[in-house]
């Protein structure tokens, strides 16, 4: 008996020791995507040709919920891009309901536009009215519609317009593995309703448990409904899972808008696990939360600023007869050690490579 304890007791030890060095590796792998992307941005990586400002042209951008900081923040990027290019912009708010966003639809056909941006919801939801917009010629440009990056046969979008979405999730999720020291118990945030939301957090539910940590919960509630469901979420989840809760993963920030009542409440601190990690898309109240240490503590932001921008450019491409442009806007991990550059006093991602002046000589108005 004495023998047969000695042997598990060694195999034990061995198993400790060769564990040691596999996790060091599999942190070091996961801070090094960490690191590459919360690095600063400073070079133009974006097209380097396109067509010549098509003037005189009205666009209608179709909102999916300007409560969503995200869609708010490329909204305001279309807008200024469409002054800078010439361009008449007319925004319809789909309220975060299917059927807003059927009605601004229906409205945004009823005034001809030239062009129409969808932004921030699934096309596929608007099926008959992207028909509609197809038959009468109107180019379609998006952003975040789908889990397709660029020209989507299926929907008949020109564009779609997005960073990496897996390597946003990869970079949040490993994030989330560093910082739990490779022993995380991770709770992730989704919504169904969209097919990119689901991609996202099922990315970030592999890369977790392909990294050894652990997915306590896959949550799926209503984005349009957060203000309502995640105060009385967030306490059943801190009374299920306690202190085996060391992150949370969401597919935005905007879950995080509506949690730190019910943590203060549990006598949580702002910095205190569950730590709260979003992948994207860097809105202006998850920059605010970073920066005062309440309650969230990375967001993986998207430049929103400029992906407005790029719209502006996928559809000018369009009227001009030409294929969109390719280009993969750059990512960002934002922490409270490097919130303030790179946009950080703006409360947003908005990266210091002069894509303002690159879109405009491109467009031939400078």
């Amino acid at each position: 008996m004495k023998r047969r304890t000695l042997i598990r007791s060694s195999v034990a030890m061995l198993a400790l020791m060769l564990a040691g060095p596999v996790l060091a590796d599999a942190i070091a792998d996961a801070k090094a995507v960490v690191d590459k992307y919360a690095t600063r941005v400073t070079t133009w990586d974006g097209p380097k040709a396109s067509p010549k400002a098509q003037e005189g042209k009205t666009i209608v951008v179709l909102a999916g919920d300007l409560k969503n900081g995200g869609i708010l923040g490329v909204t305001t990027g279309v807008e200024e891009a469409a002054k800078a290019i010439g361009w008449e912009v007319k925004v319809l708010d789909g309220a975060g309901s299917i059927g807003g966003r059927t009605a601004a639809f229906g409205q945004a056909m009823a005034l001809k536009p030239a062009g129409i941006i969808i932004n921030g919801f699934d096309a596929v939801e608007q099926a008959p009215a992207l028909e509609q917009a197809k038959a009468a010629g109107i180019p379609l440009v998006a952003w975040h519609a789908g889990p397709v990056i660029g020209p989507d046969e299926k929907t008949g979008l020109f564009a779609n317009v997005s960073t990496d979405a897996m390597e946003v999730s990869k970079a949040a999720a490993d994030y989330a593995y560093v910082d739990a020291k490779g022993k995380p118990g991770v709770i992730i945030f989704t919504d169904s309703t969209y097919a990119i939301a689901i991609a996202k957090a099922d990315k970030m539910k592999a890369e977790i448990e392909a990294l050894g940590g652990t997915v306590l919960e896959y949550v799926d509630t209503p984005i349009a409904e957060t203000s309502q469901r995640m105060p009385q979420l967030t306490t059943s989840l801190l009374q299920k899972y306690g202190d085996q809760w060391t992150h949370s993963l969401a597919i935005n920030d905007l879950y995080f808008d509506f949690m730190g009542p019910s943590l203060a409440a549990a006598g949580k601190s702002g910095t205190d696990a569950p730590i709260n990690v979003a992948a994207g898309d860097g809105s202006e109240s998850a920059y605010q939360r970073i920066r005062a240490s309440q309650f969230q503590k990375v967001t993986v932001a998207e430049p929103l600023n400029l992906q407005g921008w790029q719209l502006v450019d996928e559809l000018n491409r369009a009227f001009a007869g030409e294929a969109w442009s390719g280009y993969l806007s750059p990512l960002h991990v934002v922490t409270s050690d490097n919130v303030e550059f790179d946009g950080g006093p703006k409360n947003s991602f908005d990266p210091d490579n002069g894509y303002r002046d690159e879109y405009q000589k491109l467009w031939g108005k400078m």
